[in-house]
């Protein structure tokens, strides 16, 4: 027998494929959603790691600049104290200068020669005094600048003539007034140097009504 079928299997085709279309489109937005999900967390995720490594990084840069600053605050009270104490160790190493300086002068200083003040600034020392020809000021320049020890370079800064009077007398002596400088060496090079015999004032000129010497080197101002 022949069996006809009169429903109609065209449409109940098309809306089974309608009804297969949505579940699948359905179930595309579905799994998107769920994968779009998943990757957001998995975004956040890495953020929220990020941002603890980037909290964790600026935590120990500033660990570190409180260290390079307590490192430069260091340094500096190391400098301070290396300034202190190379200016002691300087104190110590030149304590004795001024007492090597007017020994020097004692000894050095010819006959003639009446030294009236003595400054120090520094190794720099300024001498004045009175002489009593211009010979003795030679005299005492070739020893600063030859045979000391502890003096070097002598200057002399200014000489002029002048007229010494005694109180309530007539008696006029001539006299030069001078002014010099020298440096005083440091104790290494003061060490270094051979102590020589101090040199012998040259007698003063016979002619030109010269006086007697003005005074003796013992009696330098200190």
């Amino acid at each position: 027998m022949i069996r006809i079928n009169l429903l109609p299997h065209r449409e109940m085709r098309r809306e089974r494929r309608k009804k297969d279309f949505v579940a699948l489109s359905l179930l595309t937005v579905v799994a998107g959603a769920a994968i779009a999900l998943v990757v957001a967390l998995g975004i956040s995720g890495q953020i929220d790691t990020q941002r603890a490594r980037n909290d964790f990084i600026k935590a120990e840069n500033d660990k570190l600049d409180g260290q390079i600053k307590e490192i430069a605050t260091l340094r500096q009270e190391i400098e301070a104290l290396r300034a202190r104490q190379e200016a002691v160790g300087s104190l110590q190493r030149n304590r004795t200068l001024p007492v090597h300086v007017l020994d020097e002068l004692v000894k050095y200083t010819p006959e003639g020669i009446y030294l009236k003040k003595l400054k120090q600034e520094n190794l720099k020392v300024t001498l004045t005094g009175l002489a009593q020809s211009n010979e003795r000021v030679s005299v005492l320049l070739h020893s600063l600048a030859n045979q000391t020890p502890w003096l070097e370079r002598p200057e002399l800064v200014e000489i002029k003539a002048v007229t010494l009077s005694k109180p309530d007398t007539k008696d006029a002596r001539r006299a030069y007034e001078f002014s010099l400088s020298a440096l005083i060496k440091t104790p290494a090079a003061a060490e270094a140097s051979e102590p020589v015999r101090p040199v012998t004032a040259a007698p003063a000129p016979a002619s030109g009504g010269v006086p007697a010497p003005v005074a003796s080197a013992n009696n330098a101002s200190r």
